[in-house]
């Protein structure tokens, strides 16, 4: 039940999000019965602003509510950016975000290894790249990564 109501979620707020020029970048929906929370991160090139996450949420929140999309209709709605550490979930997120510094978790080992820090070096055939040393660079298969960030130095 829980992936019908994140599916259906998704659809609303995509259609929001593509109606204001934004990117939706994840739907997550937490808890049950009267402690639902639906978590809605949105993007746009120029950064995401605290309007933007107000209009979404307005325009998501009504949405919800005149559909009776979320089960028992109480929830708490979260609109936000991303972050500068925001996830890469989407081939187009590997290649937007090429030349950037990435982490990366696998779910098995490679050479030993888990946890990749380097620069994003692109994604092709279904496999990010990461230039981990000047010169060396590893392709990880996108069904072997567990999660992906960009790694922003502080």
């Amino acid at each position: 039940m829980q992936e019908g109501v994140v599916s259906k979620i998704e659809q609303i707020a995509l259609r929001v999000t593509e109606s204001e020029g934004m990117e939706l970048v994840e739907v997550e929906v937490k808890g049950g019965a009267n402690q639902r929370l639906v978590r809605i991160w949105i993007d746009k090139p120029a950064g995401i602003t605290h309007g933007d996450c107000e209009l979404v949420s307005q325009q998501v929140g009504t949405i919800l509510d005149v559909e009776d999309v979320v089960p028992g209709g109480r929830y708490t709605l979260e609109v936000s950016s991303p972050g500068v550490e925001r996830k890469l979930l989407k081939p187009a997120d590997y290649l937007r975000f090429q030349g950037k510094k990435v982490k990366i978790t696998l779910r098995d080992t490679i050479e030993g290894r888990r946890h990749w820090e380097g620069t994003l070096a692109g994604f092709s055939e279904g496999a990010a790249a990461i230039e981990v040393q000047p010169g060396k660079t590893f392709r990880f298969p996108l069904d072997q990564i567990q999660k992906a960030n960009l790694k922003f130095d502080w």
